[in-house]
């Protein structure tokens, strides 16, 4: 029993370990503390299920039943009876949680915040997982196989991480199955007794044999491959340093996530960012450009049925000579060249490095770094971003609406329009409304401008987190109709009708200039990403256009080709300006007074907004800790009662029975004669043993069930009593119950509560600590009464099972045709 308690408690912390993985997805810890909780209530059940010898069946029902309470406890829908007993209601708020969940991992990008749908689906896996690997190792003594539970939790992050899943957190969970494999190993070398070596000298069971040093020598080798492996083989993908963030997104951003395994969708992590409830800075960038335009990362320039989605980038070292903007520019555009600082915060970690368009040269950056030409993007296949600080000098661009309506149209065979031009099967909806816009206009900027003009308040486009679904099966259909959305719906739908029109177009990621500024520094966070389109022009190259409304976006930069179409007066001529405020007055959109009345949905305005108050959670927390107090009050209140009731009993025993005496002389007054009552001092005797014997359980001195009361006695008095008054008092408890079993009249007149009194006293002062708080808090006799009783109403449950099935075997149509073909 003790070897399995020990085994369950490592199955516990092997599942908790090989949770490790997990700490790359979330922000915060709050998923590891719920499911410490959940996990040792699904140990804790599972020993007191194997206390009371339940059967295998049992000890899964147990633990999904503490799972439940543990859940219900720590998801708490209102609805609960004591706050941890479930009802239908808290059935139907944990189908809500599942299906939010669902909603939460395609809306959220890593790392995830802690919101309660997803901690719910982590914990509830947790737990599963716990009550799977306790029943393989404990149960079915397999804990071989208690590994491929353990490994479906580590392939989650695998599947979903950004960047390459840290290889510590494989190791912890990599040490946490060779820890349950050691201890299985060790408990079955006890269970065949000593070992002994040839010349006949002891071996301790931690002493590796010949065979064991080569197992776990493999094991060690086995771990460190795995960990070294991928970090030795560039070419490897969807390992652990597969860390391009890409994946399948759909026409509206919002992405399926359905690339390939271990990569993330541009446009879900874009969404989960601006989901966030908290705020984090992610970069500081100090530019010697006054109005710099934004600061991008990645481009999706794939276009497939189910949306925009990125290719793997390619290019040379950041540090060979970069391409010179100045050699493919046209007449018209003006360049300037300027440079810039980037310190990329710890809260920030991808494959990807932040910088300004057309980037000329870097500094402090490895060769490890890479710049694809055609995509603009600085990447790695080895490093990530996170801490970095680095320069860079870079050309800025800018046109004019006349320069960009004098470039000519792109020839068919160009690769760049053969290329980003490309569109899944027609949408007759999207084919029609560019055919509307674009009609009678004669070049591409001017149907590119018509496109851009057409995502504005005047056509019913609105600004908002929250996105409205539709009928017609296509994302992309569904935001063209119902007219609200946020960036990633703006840019990838603009890029989309654009291709349409037979002009290149894709779909760019990256910071705006946002709201925190002090000189030339800017502070940017993740309510600070965003997403516009780019289009390519003939001797321009890719030229910017933001289609998302100015006033849902902090730091939102318009330009002279591509002003605001929702602003009051007509932009200025600069080609550069910023048309949102950065003072203490700049808001994030929707909920600034002046456009109140464009969006609704105030909650999920990017920013200026104040968190709604939540009613605290600490009357939870204390009522679940007074209910979990009171399970544990349970054995030890229990036998308090059975105590009081025995010692009622036995101080009741004095009481003496009356009766009148018939044999008095006539005349004289009858007289009264008092004696005890035999059968109430048996039953006392009986009810002074039982707690003596209780006693003893709960102070782990052995119990023989086939010994007298006297041969009890005298060994209790032998082995653990030294006390004068309690060898009395044993010996008196042991000749009272000897007499009220075999003698005709019972011991009668003795104090045998004080008695148990000196006896219980007597064991506690020689007992340790940890036996006197178990005797009072978790009593082993109540526990062993338990156990006993479960066991007898099991027994009786399989004899009425056998007696039902013998019945129903007696009613058997082949039995009964075989006995009418005997006769």
């Amino acid at each position: 029993m003790i070897s399995s308690r020990n085994i369950g408690v490592v199955a516990a912390a092997a599942t908790l370990l090989a949770a490790a993985p997990l700490s790359a997805i979330f922000q915060g810890w709050t998923w590891l503390i719920e499911s410490i909780i959940a996990v040792a209530v699904v140990a804790g059940v599972a020993a007191l299920t194997r206390l009371v010898r339940a059967p295998l069946w049992g000890q899964v029902l147990g633990m999904l039943a503490g799972l439940l309470l543990a859940l219900t406890w720590l998801f708490p829908s209102g609805e609960e009876l004591f706050a941890v007993l479930p009802t239908p209601g808290t059935v139907a708020y944990f189908g809500d949680l599942l299906a939010g969940s669902m909603q939460d991992m395609r809306s959220y990008g890593v790392e995830v915040p802690d919101t309660d749908p997803l901690l719910f689906i982590a914990v509830l896996g947790i737990g599963a997982v716990a009550v799977l690997v306790d029943v393989l190792a404990v149960g079915l003594r397999r804990p071989a196989l208690a590994g491929l539970p353990m490994l479906a939790i580590y392939s989650v992050p695998v599947a979903v991480y950004v960047d390459s899943v840290p290889a510590v957190p494989f190791v912890v969970g990599a040490s946490g199955y060779l820890w349950l494999l050691v201890t299985d190993n060790v408990d079955r070398v006890r269970r065949f007794g000593r070992r002994f070596t040839g010349d006949g000298r002891d071996v301790d069971v931690w002493e590796s044999s010949p065979l064991a040093s080569a197992g776990r020598r493999l094991a060690v080798v086995g771990v460190a491959l795995a960990v070294v492996l991928p970090l030795a083989v560039p070419g490897m993908t969807g390992g652990l340093l597969d860390s391009l963030s890409r994946g399948s997104g759909n026409g509206t951003g919002n992405g399926t996530g359905s690339g390939t395994s271990g990569r993330i969708d541009l446009f879900a992590s874009l969404a989960g960012q601006l989901n966030q409830s908290q705020v984090a800075d992610l970069v500081k960038v100090k530019t010697s450009e006054p109005n710099p335009f934004y600061l991008r990362y990645a481009v999706a320039d794939e276009l497939r049925p189910n949306g925009f989605q990125a290719r793997n980038p390619s290019g040379r070292s950041v540090n060979e000579a970069l391409p010179d903007p100045a050699d493919r520019a046209g007449r018209g555009v003006q360049q300037t060249t300027y440079q810039a600082t980037v310190e990329v915060t710890k809260s920030l970690s991808m494959s990807l490095m932040p910088v300004y368009a057309e980037p000329t040269s870097t500094d402090n950056l490895s060769n490890n770094w890479l710049y694809d030409t055609n995509q603009q993007v600085v990447f790695s296949n080895r490093e990530n971003s996170r801490g970095r600080k680095y320069s860079f000098d870079y050309v800025r661009s800018t046109f004019t609406p006349a320069a960009l309506r004098a470039a000519p149209s792109l020839p068919s065979e160009h690769p760049v329009r053969r290329q980003m031009t490309a569109t899944p099967a027609p949408v007759p909806e999207v084919e029609e409304l560019v055919q509307g816009l674009t009609q009678g206009k004669r070049t591409d900027y001017d149907k590119v401008l018509a496109i851009y003009q057409h995502f504005s308040a005047d056509n019913g486009f609105k600004y908002r987190l929250s996105t409205e679904s539709g009928s017609s099966g296509q994302d992309i259909v569904n935001f063209l109709t119902n007219k609200v959305g946020y960036c990633q719906q703006y840019a990838a739908s603009m890029a989309w009708l654009v291709r349409a029109a037979g002009i290149p177009a894709r779909v760019a990621f990256g910071f705006t200039n946002g709201s925190k500024r002090d000189g030339d520094t800017f502070t940017l966070t993740n309510l600070n990403l965003h997403a516009w389109t780019e289009v390519y022009f003939d001797g321009a190259g890719w030229v910017p256009f933001d289609a998302t409304p100015a006033y849902g976006v902090p730091g939102s930069t318009r330009s002279a080709w591509a002003p605001d179409t929702d602003a009051p007066e007509p932009s200025s001529p600069d080609t550069g300006t910023s048309d949102t405020p950065t003072g203490p007055e700049a808001t994030a959109g929707p909920a600034g007074p002046d456009n109140a009345d464009r969006d609704t949905d105030e909650g999920l305005a990017l920013g200026g907004t104040t968190p709604s108050e939540q009613p605290p959670v600490w009357p939870w927390w204390a009522a679940g800790l007074v209910v979990l107090l009171a399970l544990l009050a349970v054995p030890a209140l229990r036998r308090m009662a059975l105590r009081r009731r025995r010692g009622s009993r036995v101080a009741g025993g004095e009481m003496a029975a009356a009766r009148v005496d018939d044999d008095s002389e006539p005349g004289t007054r009858p007289v009264l004669v008092v004696g005890a009552d035999a059968n109430r001092a048996r039953a006392d005797a009986h009810a002074a043993w039982a707690e003596l014997l209780d006693t003893l359980v709960d102070f782990r001195v052995p119990v023989d069930p086939t010994e007298t009361p006297r041969a009890t006695a005298d060994r209790l008095v032998r082995d653990a009593l030294d006390d004068d008054n309690a060898v009395g008092s044993a010996r008196l408890l042991g000749r009272a119950e000897e007499r009220a079993r075999y003698a005709r009249d019972p011991l009668t007149g003795e104090p045998l509560l004080p008695a148990l009194r000196a006896v219980r006293g007597a064991l506690a002062s020689q007992a340790d600590r940890r036996t006197r708080l178990v005797a009072a808090v978790l009593p082993p006799s109540v526990l062993l009464r338990w156990r006993t009783a479960l066991a007898d109403t099991s027994g009786r449950m399989m004899g009425l099972t056998a007696r039902a099935r013998y019945r129903l075997l007696r009613l058997s149509p082949r039995r009964l045709l075989a006995d009418r073909a005997a006769r």
